[in-house]
């Protein structure tokens, strides 16, 4: 092969190498165009998961006793999903702290929301002896049996993602933080303060 076939050859592939890149990089944009017009138009907005109620299911009124579970809570939370596309949420993970003790952690399993929708979903924490300091403990049960007043705090992280037209969005992350009060006997809330926190991660 002659030089003159050589440069020939090496500009073919140069120009082909070149007219390649051109094509990915007009598919590249034309990829964020559609995706920046489709989130324009359906404008997603944050999910909003709140913790609805607290109740107590089980008491073990002796902290000292064989049996350690002490007691067992239930979690109910409420997803609104206000946007024109549906949300896919992942496993989250809620924790209950009693006078600065985590004393137990409650999953909640992934699912699917339907565009415009409000869905329940629930978890059961138990609460057992071993996660307690015995004052601590004679005190939650006091607080169950006596005070029919428990001060908790529930915090947690909520990761979803907005799928529009097979386009799944960035993950949205939003922190939970609520202060409670429950009251026992009336399996109510007597208070509740909650912080959210809505960051793109």
């Amino acid at each position: 092969m002659t030089s003159s076939n050589t440069s020939t050859a090496a500009a073919s592939i140069k120009g082909c190498c070149c007219c390649l890149i051109l094509l990915f990089s007009f598919l590249l944009l034309l990829s964020l165009a559609v995706i920046l017009v489709i989130v324009l138009a359906v404008k997603p907005k944050k999910p909003q998961f709140n913790l609805q109620q607290l109740t107590l299911q089980y008491l073990n009124p002796n902290p000292t006793d064989s049996n350690n579970v002490v007691l067992t809570f239930r979690m109910l939370f409420n997803a609104k999903n206000d946007n024109i596309a549906g949300i896919k949420y992942s496993d989250s993970t809620f924790t209950i702290m009693y006078r600065g003790v985590p004393v137990g952690r409650g999953v909640v399993r992934g699912f699917y929301q339907a565009a415009r929708t409000e869905k329940s979903v629930a978890t059961t924490v138990s609460v057992d002896r071993s996660k307690l300091l015995q004052a601590d403990a004679e005190a939650l049960v006091r607080d169950v049996s006596v005070n029919d007043r428990v001060e908790l705090r529930v915090m947690g992280d909520v990761k979803a993602r907005i799928r529009v037209i097979g386009i799944t969005s960035p993950t949205v992350q939003v922190s939970i933080d609520c202060a409670i009060v429950i009251s026992p006997s009336k399996q109510s809330l007597v208070s509740k303060q909650c912080g959210f926190d809505g960051l793109q991660v």
